[in-house]
């Protein structure tokens, strides 16, 4: 059964293999098209597709919309009844079917050429009514099946999905669509908190730990052990970053001179110049810097210097990043 399975691996790897060979050969003309066309739209880009290519259709009507497109899946039976209301002037439609006879979307064509939709094809059967009918079509075909009974759609649906997300990534990125764009669509979820920004995480007002550098240790130390981030701010009156105080900054003080440590200022024992980060990197970039930097919390600055918050690495675990 392993052996089976490896097999189905290899069948739908050689069926992308051949995909990306016609991408970047005969295809890629009729691809620039598509891509101009989705570009272009002033509308909506609807989606379409019957049984698995339907299941397709709905995954790349997703990752058009989570990356910049507006777009939507409609189902072609239940559009016949009612729900071809969805489509409007201005609308571009990607149909999916790997026959390129599929009887439900071909009920439709009536109804785009009415509304003067574009209509872009993704088929295995480039001489089809289907894509014929087409503005453009895209060839997916493939040289057999991974279902050992040649019947189930296995390889078909592998090429049809990576020529989706082809035609998806290589628009937004058409679009220039950037980091802060895909943080702003994902709000939500692991995904959504990865893209949280600093600001929406780290401590601030009472809760940031902080003292002046004529501060003696004690202070310092019951302000750490106070507010309970492992670390406090040095800063001078304004609110400017001097320095910081970690507490293995106070461990290793305390193995090197002992119980003179709590007769010194914060302005002598602080690390200055610490690693800092403003407010509107992303967390995922500052728990990058925490695990290069081997520390566990970050000062929040403004351009100024100022001293806006602590994030902690424990903050960050929150997002599930870790």
């Amino acid at each position: 059964m392993r052996r089976t399975g490896e097999n189905v691996v290899r069948i739908e790897m050689e069926a992308l293999r051949e995909l990306a060979e016609r991408l970047a050969g005969p295809m890629g003309p009729a691809f620039e098209r598509a891509l101009e066309m989705l570009f272009a739209c002033s509308g909506r880009v609807v989606v379409t597709g019957m049984g698995k290519s339907g299941l397709v259709a709905r995954k790349v009507a997703a990752t058009l919309a989570s990356t910049g497109t507006p777009s939507l899946f409609l189902h072609p039976a239940e559009a016949v009844h009612g729900d071809l209301g969805m489509v409007v002037r201005g609308d571009t439609v990607l149909a999916l079917s790997f026959s390129g006879e599929t009887e439900e979307l071909l009920t439709l064509l009536a109804t785009l050429k009415r509304l003067e939709a574009k209509l872009i094809v993704i088929t295995g059967n480039v001489k089809s009514t289907l894509a014929q009918a087409a503005d453009v079509a895209l060839d997916c075909s493939v040289a057999k099946e991974a279902c050992s009974l040649g019947l189930a759609p296995t390889a078909s649906t592998t090429a049809m999905l990576a020529l989706g997300d082809a035609l998806a990534v290589a628009l937004a990125e058409k679009r220039g669509f950037k980091e802060e764009d895909f943080a702003n669509l994902h709000p939500g979820g692991k995904l959504g908190k990865k893209l949280a920004r600093v600001s929406a995480l780290m401590h601030t007002g009472e809760a940031v730990p902080r003292v002046t550098p004529k501060a003696k240790m004690p202070e310092v130390i019951y302000e750490m052990s106070k507010k309970g981030l492992g670390v406090t701010a040095v800063v001078e009156d304004g609110g400017r970053l001097l320095g910081i105080i970690s507490d293995g900054d106070l461990r290793r003080l305390l193995q090197k001179r002992g119980k003179e440590v709590l007769d010194l200022t914060a302005g002598e024992c602080m690390t200055r110049a610490p690693k800092t980060i403003r407010g509107e990197e992303f967390a995922a970039t500052a728990l990058g810097v925490m695990e290069q930097k081997k520390i566990t919390s970050l000062a929040v600055v403004d351009g100024e210097g100022r001293l806006e918050g602590i994030v902690h690495l424990h903050d960050l675990w929150g997002t599930e990043m870790v």
